[in-house]
């Protein structure tokens, strides 16, 4: 198991008992001299002071304004750009970027809560993702990994877990992470089971296969437990389903090759993104695996960086390697190279409908490490498709937040809330892709990295 840096200079094993990743810390911390990007997307503060007192943040101001306890612990951030941890709003921490699904759904079944999940999350929180939504798992692994890494016996990201998908019949050999739904009573049945088990999110699939009693049984149950509800929007008329039903967020930008959303589809768009009573309407494109896939096949060496075999068993990451050899011959992206060209305009569109859109990636899926895609994905919004640094930023910090309703604690740099910071050297309203290599990583007040 991979090593925890702690800012007390304590080292220590990630698969002990984890006393010092919940140890508070004695004395308050002081980040001093950092370009603050706060999450709100006003203009960076310079030479920040961010003063934290356990587990949240005390204080912000200006080196020279703002004094500073003398027995604070000063970390210095100069030179560093300082920003909210970052969220991925798509994970599957039940993956790590094997590509044969039906070899992994049947090959590591007992290993995922225990080997699997907890090296994903660990990955994830290296790679300075503070929070993730975990899209589709087992429901037993899922709520004991949130749980264990709650309690600070594991490293890893504030998870946010739907458990299995919800769809109108599970594919062969994935019962335990895909439930079907036969009828409306059923489909209730099903929410009201993952909502007493204490999931965070439903997640809706293949809506378009199930009858709209079902779909709409889905929905109605799951925000009467107050849980929202993301949908696949992989095909129209599972867009169509998912609006008439209310869903909170859809999921992609399409599988099909169409180069834009049927008008109906996108006057539908616009007709919920005008409900203000309902508040903003969520849309996690996950689009960085389709433009960035010709760079990886002319480069695969990407797929040898060593950060993905993180806390990985050795045997696990031969059997990866081994999956991923031909990264070209893949027959999951085979059509990727046709996608590519069309998402670019279903983007497009999505920005103009008024749809407010999350940083999420996938991550997990064929070749998709959890050590790398957060930051590609906000490398492609900005250098791919001309998204602003600033908002694609706030798309992976402060937007998230507000969806899962967190905002009070998460999501943003301010007095009171959850120190979950990192720092990056230089300047990544310039160069965001200096993301790739977080320099520092603090999640509730307690340094990581």
């Amino acid at each position: 198991m991979g090593h925890v840096k702690r800012s007390l200079g304590l080292l220590l094993i990630s698969g002990l008992t984890l006393l010092s990743i919940r140890e508070v810390h004695a004395r308050p911390v002081a980040l001093v001299g950092g370009r603050l990007i706060d999450g709100f997307g006003g203009p960076p503060l310079a030479n920040s002071v961010i003063l934290i007192d356990g587990e949240r943040i005390a204080a912000i101001g200006t080196v020279g304004s703002m004094t500073i306890p003398p027995d604070a612990e000063v970390i210095s951030t100069e030179g560093m750009s300082v920003l909210p941890g970052l969220w991925d709003c798509h994970v599957h921490t039940m993956l790590l970027g094997h590509s044969d699904y039906e070899h992994w759904d049947k090959t590591y079944p007992s290993r995922l809560g225990s080997e699997i999940m907890p090296a994903a999350a660990h990955q994830l929180l290296m790679a300075g993702v503070t929070s993730a939504r975990d899209l589709g798992a087992p429901l037993k692994e899922s709520i004991e990994v949130r749980d264990r890494i709650n309690r600070g016996e594991i490293p890893g990201p504030t998870l946010y877990v739907a458990g299995p998908f919800i769809q109108h019949e599970p594919y062969p050999g994935t019962e335990a992470f895909r439930w079907g739904v036969k009828g409306a009573s059923d489909a209730r049945a099903k929410v009201k089971q993952l909502a007493d088990a204490g999931v965070n999110i439903i997640k809706l699939i293949d809506q378009d296969q199930m009858t709209m009693d079902e779909v709409q049984a889905v929905v109605t149950e799951a925000h009467a437990h107050k849980l929202p509800v993301v949908a696949h929007a992989h095909r129209p008329d599972e867009i169509r389903r998912g609006l008439a039903a209310g869903v909170d967020d859809f999921e992609h930008t399409g599988l099909s090759t169409a180069p834009e959303f049927p008008p109906d589809i996108r006057s539908a768009i616009a007709e919920r993104t005008a409900k203000m009573s309902l508040g903003p309407f969520f849309w996690c494109p996950t689009i960085e695996g389709f433009l960035n896939y010709d760079d990886l096949i002319r480069n695969p060496e990407q797929l040898d960086d060593p950060a993905w075999e993180l806390d990985v068993p050795k045997d696990i990451v031969a059997d990866i390697k081994q999956s991923i050899r031909h990264a070209g011959q893949l027959s999951y992206y085979q059509i990727t190279p046709l996608r590519s060209v069309t998402v670019k305009n279903k983007f497009r569109q999505l920005q103009e409908s008024g749809v407010v859109m999350l940083i999420g990636t996938d991550s997990g899926i064929p070749m998709k490490f959890h050590s790398g895609s957060t930051w590609r994905e906000l490398d492609a919004w900005v250098n791919k498709l001309g998204v602003d640094p600033m908002i694609t930023i706030r798309a992976a910090t402060y937007w998230p937040a507000v969806q899962m309703k967190v905002e009070k604690d998460y999501g943003s740099i301010s007095e009171g809330k959850f120190a979950d910071i990192i720092a990056v050297k230089g300047d990544i309203l310039r160069y965001i892709d200096l993301l790739q290599r977080v320099d520092l990583v603090i999640k509730h007040g307690h340094r990581y990295k």
